[in-house]
């Protein structure tokens, strides 16, 4: 059974998963709020581009190396983006990064996984976001986190996964900022590390 993690709640990707991972999904899932026209006639739903992302940190805090729309495989190929859905429609994730954690290399510390909306609209417009961390191998669901909705932000730094005493560990974060890409997000990053 997933654990539904709390912001600020931090778990053992191993202890919940009942195991060694190798391999693990990061699945972002969303939809568009439905508009009601007028009289309650017309109504339809909007398009809203939410971009997944993850960030690549040293020890120190250093930006590594990120994958993101434009980028969809680290340069090490341990990170893959599964490509960019640019509506939110249908079921489960609708953008997905998997990570092969033993062939991240050994200099990178933690992972930084954000959400963004390229297109502009705030997360007032979206609901049922999540984020969630998937076995790759079985397809079980280890943890989700419930993205909070409502508000006038435009990104989301979601969850970092990091290593610690020689395993990953998962942290949510769920801070609310505002920008079209992860590089407008780094200030806000970076105290979270």
């Amino acid at each position: 059974m997933a654990v539904t993690l709390t912001k600020g709640q931090k778990i053992s990707l191993e202890k919940e998963a009942g195991g060694t991972l190798t391999k693990v999904v990061m699945g972002l899932g969303w939809d568009a709020k439905k508009t009601k026209g007028f009289l309650g006639f017309g109504g339809g739903s909007q398009t809203i581009d939410l971009d997944a992302s993850c960030i690549l940190f040293d020890d120190k805090g250093a930006q590594v190396d990120a994958v993101w729309f434009q980028q969809l495989r680290s340069k090490d190929g341990s990170i893959q983006h599964t490509g960019d859905n640019r509506t939110g429609a249908g079921e489960g994730d609708d953008e997905q990064i998997i990570v092969d954690l033993p062939r991240v290399p050994a200099n990178v510390k933690t992972l930084v996984f954000v959400v963004n909306s390229f297109t502009g609209q705030n997360f007032s417009q979206i609901e049922n976001a999540f984020c969630r961390i998937v076995d790759h191998a079985s397809g079980r669901e280890v943890a989700r986190y419930i993205l909070s909705g409502g508000g006038s932000h435009t990104a989301q730094i979601m969850a970092k996964v990091y290593r610690h005493n020689g395993e990953w560990k998962m942290h949510a974060i769920g801070e609310p900022c505002s920008g079209r890409t992860f590089l407008d997000l780094l200030p806000t990053i970076k105290p979270l590390l």
